[in-house]
């Protein structure tokens, strides 16, 4: 009869998955709520069990071998279906509607790979999302219009009690040409907004001459101003669209500082908070989002 390989456990493929996304062992520990050793150690039983190395210390932390990288994608889906076979059978019944807010520039990045998971474990939720700009979602959410909105960090309301979910580097967006422009040609949102305030303060702080040629409502709006050559933008880490690429201080522009996601409640009914815990999950475990890139 045919030997069965071993299974593979979830509670290491996750420690794993944390690990690489986080480039540390620590960071790792804290989130699954053991020690560094113990982490260690599932590391080890996992490389035991499949048979190569895995994970490697290198100069930016722990980096995947390329078996390492091999498994990431792999493990992600695996932990995906794990816990959203978790969720449907072990959740009680939501069902109802909920009113989901989101800047538009997380709206296609992040929100498709969660909603279509909560969609399956939560079948008899109907979700309604709005898109607009954090600082009105912020007011929305306080008129009551709102049950959950994701937002940027600067917009967040004296004293509000926010769940972030993620941090990581603002970065220049534009062709070089467009960089090396005096004053800098600058295709922001509306004066409002934190990546705005960001820009601007990171500019006037280096003494780097600007003018603001173009006023966006979303990131769409300014990349397609970018790709046309004529203004820099701002934006998190992502792919980009060809023509235009990520520039530093190599054409002059001073760093940006790394900005936060958070997550926004009001009153909590049981088909929000099932959802804004999906949410929370779903950033926790890394399902949709890449690891923070730097410039």
């Amino acid at each position: 009869m045919l030997a069965l390989p071993p299974g593979l456990d979830p509670d290491l493929l996750r420690s794993f998955v944390l690990i690489v996304e986080g480039g540390s062992f620590t960071r790792a520990a804290q989130a699954v709520g053991r020690t560094q050793s113990a982490v260690s150690m599932q590391i080890r039983r996992l490389e035991d069990m499949l048979g190569q190395p895995l994970l490697l210390r290198g100069t930016r932390g722990v980096e995947p071998t390329q078996h390492g990288l091999w498994l990431l994608e792999r493990a992600r889906r695996m932990l995906a279906l794990n816990d959203e076979i978790h969720a449907t059978f072990r959740q009680p019944e939501v069902a109802g509607a909920v009113r989901l807010g989101t800047p538009d520039d997380y709206a296609i990045r992040w929100l498709p790979g969660i909603l279509a998971r909560f969609a399956a474990s939560h079948p008899a939720v109907q979700v309604e999302v709005i898109c607009a700009p954090s600082n009105e979602l912020v007011e929305r959410l306080g008129e009551d219009e709102l049950d959950l909105t994701l937002i940027s960090e600067g917009n967040e309301p004296p004293g509000a009690r926010v769940r972030w979910l993620w941090r990581g580097p603002l970065l220049w967006i534009g062709t070089e040409a467009a960089a090396r422009r005096r004053p800098l040609p600058l295709a922001l949102a509306s004066s409002g907004c934190a990546w705005r305030q960001a820009a601007i303060g990171a500019l006037d702080a280096a003494d780097r001459p600007w003018r603001m040629t173009y006023t966006a409502a979303s990131l769409s709006g300014s990349l397609a101003v970018a790709l046309a050559g004529l203004a820099v933008t701002v934006a998190m880490p992502a792919p980009l669209p060809e023509g235009v690429s990520r520039l530093g201080a190599e054409e002059g522009l001073p760093p940006l500082p790394d900005f936060a996601i958070g997550l926004l409640r009001g009153p909590c009914s049981p088909v929000a908070e099932a959802l804004a815990q999906h949410i929370e999950e779903s950033f926790r475990l890394d399902l949709t989002i890449e690891p923070p890139l730097r410039a």
